[in-house]
């Protein structure tokens, strides 16, 4: 019954997010961005924490996982960021 839960919470959660994204204006896409890299630095902080406890090999190689994939997403969505950001910049 938990995994019928938390499948039905993912699939919303995912119509939810592209239903979302798909209705937000070009102006607002830099914004946005930075919001959500906030919001993967918590991920971050939760998956190294999920790393650090006491679990089952399986899961601390899945926490081990979700560390890199949120590594790679925060630091690329401050390197997407930052050159959009320069484009609106004046040239020197």
């Amino acid at each position: 019954m938990t995994f019928v839960v938390a499948l039905t919470l993912f699939v919303l959660a995912v119509f939810l997010g592209v239903e979302l994204i798909a209705k937000v204006p070009p102006t607002l896409h830099t914004p946005l961005m930075s919001g959500s890299n906030a919001i993967s630095g918590i991920t971050l902080v939760g998956a190294l924490a999920a790393a650090g406890s006491d679990n089952s090999d399986l899961a601390r190689y899945l926490a081990f996982g979700a560390v890199v994939l949120a590594t790679v997403n925060v630091v690329g969505g401050f390197l997407v960021t930052h050159r959009m950001l320069d484009m609106f910049s004046r040239k020197r």
